[in-house]
């Protein structure tokens, strides 16, 4: 193989192949002379339309990318954070090269009248199959409903438009990378609705004995993005909670350069609601993100976690 070649893999959804083209894009940009291909793959969590718990959870996402890296079929894989699993490891003999920096962290609300989240009438029908959103929905607009739908966000807006719900909550950045940021009626603060650990944020996976690849890559790489994926992933990893744990969280570098993380966790009615906020100070980001997780667990998260079903 040539070593101007790169070859990415990626899932196959038209969201997760324009993330591959940002960073063909970017890549591009700083080094001309490297030429890449992509080798699209179907995650079980594509074809899989039922509860994520039954296919080992988020990793169902990332399995088929791991493997063609690990098997030597690719070179570089791209990844949305937040669905890469963080209560274990990266599969043994990757890494992490870069994190992107970071893309718009807010959900979305979908509505085809143009309300707002607060203006929807008793008995909306939400659709989503985010633990993360029903527990909050539940929380703070308990007249609303959440019906399951899954598949990727243009799937969700062509059964949004069959009917299958009245509204979605989508996340900001995924329909402004399919170019459909037009259907926004509402972007909910983080104050509203908390993002998932890792929101808007891309990962660049490689083998680790690849430097060059390595080298060549980790230029795209943002550090304030890198300081708050650690801080945000390490708080997950210490939380060990699995794909049906409402688990909440985004760490954020100021203009001075003070990092802070905030992370709830729920239980899946909304009626138990945990909060945690923390400033750096001398702190490096892993050890917030620990921090942060003991404050949570001192408050009674594990009793929460384990009380879930998965």
């Amino acid at each position: 193989m040539p070593s101007d070649l790169i070859r990415i893999v990626s899932r196959d959804s038209p969201m997760a192949l324009a993330q591959v083209e940002r960073v063909r894009a970017e890549l591009t940009a700083l080094h001309p002379e490297v030429r890449t291909t992509v080798l699209p793959v179907k995650t079980t969590g594509d074809k899989w339309m039922g509860d994520l718990a039954q296919v080992e959870g988020k990793g169902a996402f990332t399995k088929e990318v791991d493997a063609a890296l690990l098997d030597g079929e690719a070179d570089l894989a791209v990844h949305c954070v937040k669905d890469i699993p963080a209560d274990r490891p990266l599969p043994a003999g990757t890494t992490f090269a870069a994190f992107l920096k970071r893309d718009d962290i807010r959900d979305a609300l979908v509505h085809p009248g143009g309300l707002t989240l607060d203006q929807l009438p008793a008995g909306t029908r939400i659709g989503t199959s985010s633990v993360r959103r029903v527990a909050q929905l539940a929380a703070s607009h308990p007249h609303l409903e959440c019906v399951p739908i899954r598949g990727n966000a243009n799937s969700r807006l062509r059964q949004l438009d069959e009917g299958v719900a009245d509204a979605l909550l989508l996340a900001v950045s995924g329909l402004e990378r399919i170019g459909r940021p037009d259907v926004i009626t509402e972007v909910l603060s983080p104050d509203v609705m908390m993002p998932p650990i890792g929101a808007g944020v891309l990962a660049l996976q490689c083998r680790e004995g690849d430097t060059d690849v390595i080298d060549r890559v980790s230029g795209l790489g943002d550090p304030d993005t890198h300081r708050e994926t650690t801080a945000e992933r390490m708080l997950l990893h210490v939380l060990q909670g699995h794909c049906n744990s409402p688990i909440a969280g985004y760490a954020k570098v100021e203009r001075g350069g003070e990092l802070s993380l905030r992370a709830c966790v729920f239980s899946l009615d909304g009626k138990t609601v945990l909060n945690a906020h923390e400033w750096a100070g001398p702190l490096d980001p892993a050890t917030l993100g620990t921090s942060v997780a003991v404050a949570l667990l001192r408050k009674g998260a594990r009793e929460v976690i384990d009380s879930i079903a998965h």
